[in-house]
């Protein structure tokens, strides 16, 4: 064997390594910091903040007592406090009976901290993992900004089109003599989008220079690559943000909409693609892959794609976002994917969906490379989403997991007294072993499925 042909291989499954570590890392640091930092506030004393598990590559004491440490495993992390017997906070049995006799000591504890210190600790980290996503979503739409009203041409993007009359600056008025519809009502483009015509070319009605005039441009949804889905038909084929696919199984298309129709028509037979890249025609071979999609009015629908998301022929001119609006839109961003998360969920358990859509540490660590290899921004983006994905999931009531102990705190609110150092055991225990056995469970998904 050729070993330099394992060599572009190999450095894909590093690239993906480093993007995945890289990924949890930082939402498990913002998640444990979370934990010490509303901790620390609440009078519990932190002995231990750890980024990683095993034998510890570096360590520092604070001057709060803290030791800070870097482990050599880098997958997950946690905070040890007093009287903590390990990472999940159970007891140290010696610990507490030996601050038994000096309140003040107990009081640092845990286990001996009012019922609201510890609430507030343990909720922290699910609540920090939400404020990173609102932020990072927040900051992402404010360098983006959003397009200006009524739409503007900022630049146009390479297309296999000739004698374009259209140009920046260019305020658009109509296309194929339908109105632009209003940026602020986005379900208005979809009757837009219906009601253009297949041509590859199509005149605009534009504002320019105050006067209105009329322009030849491409299509304004043409079926160009803007984004890849990881995991997709079309990224295993490597096809490329940019790519402009102009014929399927021969036969030539303008639109997005065409080239929808035709894979959710194939039935998942292998289509033959017609691709323009940078002035260079090449042809690829992929096969639809069904997809359960969630629905605007709820539920889900299986459908044949290639993993692709088209965009406008041209990048539209923005305006500024101001702080509260783009504050208030990483909000709605970290409630949807907190509602699709829960709704896949759901339709995994009663089976109406695959349990397939269900990824495990393989395939977010194959999610994390892919859109690492598609830009900076996508990376950080795709973190914001993990890191609300892993604020949920600590939240299940599942003990070991933070939603475990805010049950255990409901039920002594509740009665006045905590569970049985005997129940927590029990619990602490069966808990593990159903994480555990979920962890498996997933890694066979991401083995097994298609």
């Amino acid at each position: 064997m050729d070993i330099s042909t394992m060599i572009p291989q190999f450095g894909g499954a590093f690239m993906t390594f480093i993007a995945f570590v890289v990924a949890l890392s930082v939402i498990v640091a913002i998640h444990e910091y979370g934990h010490y930092i509303v901790g620390r506030w609440s009078g519990i004393k932190a002995e231990v903040f750890s980024l990683g598990f095993g034998p510890v590559l570096f360590s520092r004491m604070d001057r709060h007592g803290t030791r800070w440490q870097l482990a050599a495993l880098p997958f997950g992390g946690y905070v040890k406090f007093l009287g903590d017997s390990n990472a999940a906070s159970g007891k140290d049995e010696d610990a507490i009976e030996a601050a038994q006799t000096d309140p003040a000591r107990l009081r640092q504890t845990m286990h001996g901290a009012p019922l609201w210190a510890r609430t507030a600790t343990v909720a922290a980290g699910p609540v920090f993992n939400f404020a990173l996503s609102i932020l990072v979503f927040a900051a992402i739409m404010m360098t983006q900004g959003k397009p200006t009203d009524p739409i503007t041409i900022g630049t146009l993007k390479p297309m296999p089109v000739t004698g374009v009359t259209l140009r920046p600056g260019d305020q658009l008025l109509s296309v194929a003599g339908v109105t632009m519809p209003d940026a602020e009502a986005p379900d208005a483009f979809e009757t837009f989008s219906d009601a253009l015509p297949h041509t590859a070319l199509v005149e605009y009605g534009v504002l320019r220079d105050g006067t209105k005039q009329s322009a030849i441009g491409p299509h304004p949804l043409p079926p160009i690559v803007d984004q890849l889905a990881p995991q997709s038909a079309a990224y295993s084929i490597d096809m490329k943000p940019g790519d402009v696919i102009t014929a399927i199984d021969g036969k030539a298309i303008a639109s997005f909409d065409q080239l929808k129709q035709m894979v959710e028509g194939s039935n998942g037979r292998v289509l033959r693609l017609d691709v323009w890249r940078a002035g260079e025609m090449l042809e690829f071979a992929l096969k639809p892959r069904a997809v359960d999609e969630i629905q605007s009015e709820g539920g889900f629908k299986t459908s044949w794609r290639i993993g692709i998301a088209g965009g406008w022929s041209f990048e539209p001119g923005t305006e500024r976002l101001g702080p509260i609006e783009a504050v208030a839109g990483g909000a709605v961003q970290t409630a949807t994917v907190i509602e699709s998360s829960l709704s896949g969920l759901y339709y995994m358990i009663t089976g109406a969906i695959s349990s397939c859509n269900m990824s495990g540490p393989l395939g977010i660590a194959q999610v994390s490379g892919a859109m690492a290899s598609q830009g900076t921004e996508s990376f950080i983006w795709f973190i914001a989403v993990l890191s609300t994905a892993v604020g949920l999931l600590n939240l299940f009531p599942i003990p070991v997991l933070d939603g475990g102990h805010l049950a255990f705190y409901a039920f002594e609110a509740v009665t006045g007294r905590p569970p049985s150092d005997r129940a927590l055991r029990i619990l602490m225990t069966a808990g593990l072993t159903l994480v555990l056995g979920l962890m498996v469970f997933a890694l066979t998904q991401d083995l097994f499925c298609p």
